[in-house]
Parts: structure tokens; C-alpha cells; sequence
């Protein structure tokens, strides 16, 4: 016999003594981690936004000394091309720095809230977001995949 697609998967169920105020806390500290993870996107894209700028001035500086303007190009092949972002740091060590570090850290805290408040549990306030709001016994409202045993 198939799973029961009205009933939640057990990893989206509440463990006994578990309070709505703890799944309220432990889902803002997941939905932090997920605007850490936002904000991570949005340090790649700068990552590669820099470093695509970087091959369009190399090329910049190659068309400016072809069109006869080396005192151009020269400097600017000195003053920026290979040029340091930030002290010290090129984008990839940015990256490499908040991903070992600030990054890594918020989600080892994440999951020890998860693990210590919730047996585990990831989304539960959604899943039970999702109990709440879906229409029982609708089409496309079903609890869970009927491939979920």
C-alpha cells in the first residue's frame, strides 16, 4: 500500500513536547541562515562580476596600446590591472574567507539549534505552515510526494 499523502513525512512533524514557541525560534534562526545564504549569492555574483571586469580591462588595455596610447594602457596595466579588491585580497580570497569562517559558523549554530530544539527537523514551521493552509484532499495540496514512503 501507498503513503498516505495527507499525512506530513515524518521529518516534517513535530516531536512530542516540542512548543510553538521553539519551532517559532528555531524557524527564525533558519530563516537568518537562509538570508545568510542570500547574501553569500550575492557575494559569488560580485566575485565574478570583478573578476569579469578584470578580463574586459585586460582587453581594454591591450585595444588602448593597439590604437597607439601606451602611456595609457601602461598605467593602467600598473595601477589596476591585477590590482587587489580589498587589502590584501583578491575576490577569490573574499569568498574563501567568509565561506570558512562567518558562513561556515552560522550554519554549524543553525543546525545545533535544529538538532538541540527540533530532533533535526528542517522547515518544520513551513511543513506546519503548509498543514494549516493547504485545502485536505485537494489535488496539488497533498501533504507530501507519492514517492515518499
Amino acid at each position: 500500500m501507498g503513503v498516505d499523502r495527507e499525512v506530513p513525512a515524518p521529518e516534517h512533524r513535530r516531536p512530542d513536547g516540542v512548543t510553538d514557541a521553539e519551532v517559532a525560534a528555531a524557524g527564525r534562526v533558519s530563516e537568518a541562515l537562509e538570508t545568510v545564504e542570500r547574501a553569500r549569492g550575492h557575494l559569488y555574483g560580485f566575485h565574478q562580476l570583478i573578476g569579469h571586469a578584470h578580463l574586459q580591462l585586460a582587453e581594454a588595455v591591450e585595444m588602448l596600446r593597439a590604437a597607439g596610447h601606451e602611456a595609457l594602457a601602461d598605467r593602467l596595466q600598473k595601477e589596476l590591472v591585477g590590482r587587489n579588491v580589498l587589502e590584501g585580497r583578491w575576490t577569490f580570497q573574499v569568498v574563501e574567507e567568509f565561506d570558512d569562517g562567518y558562513w561556515s559558523e552560522f550554519r554549524d549554530h543553525e543546525r545545533a539549534v535544529r538538532d538541540g530544539v527540533l530532533g533535526g527537523r528542517r522547515h518544520l514551521y513551513e511543513a506546519e505552515m503548509k498543514q494549516h493552509r493547504r485545502t485536505a484532499g485537494r489535488p496539488g495540496h497533498e501533504a507530501r510526494p507519492a514517492e515518499q514512503e
